[in-house]
């Protein structure tokens, strides 16, 4: 199993553009005195669960290659 840090990594390049997770829908500066929760709370745009179209977990791990079917191309 690989390294949740790097599992969870949503700066990774090539993200799938359908990939979400709780931070983006936060608007405000981020506190340095508050540490990241690194829940690993993520969902598929596409079918709005944790488990993308192709019945694969939906996390930055998984949705960062255009080799995975689904992936709608990268968000950043």
């Amino acid at each position: 199993m690989s390294n949740p840090s790097d599992r969870f990594n949503t700066e990774r390049p090539g993200l799938c553009s359908s990939l979400h997770w709780k931070s983006q829908y936060i608007w405000a500066d981020p506190d340095p005195s508050v540490p990241r929760s690194g829940d690993g709370l993520f969902w598929c745009g596409m079918t709005q669960t944790c488990i993308g179209p192709d019945g694969k977990v939906a996390e930055p791990g998984n949705c960062c290659s255009g080799a995975r079917g689904c992936h709608c191309g990268a968000s950043k």
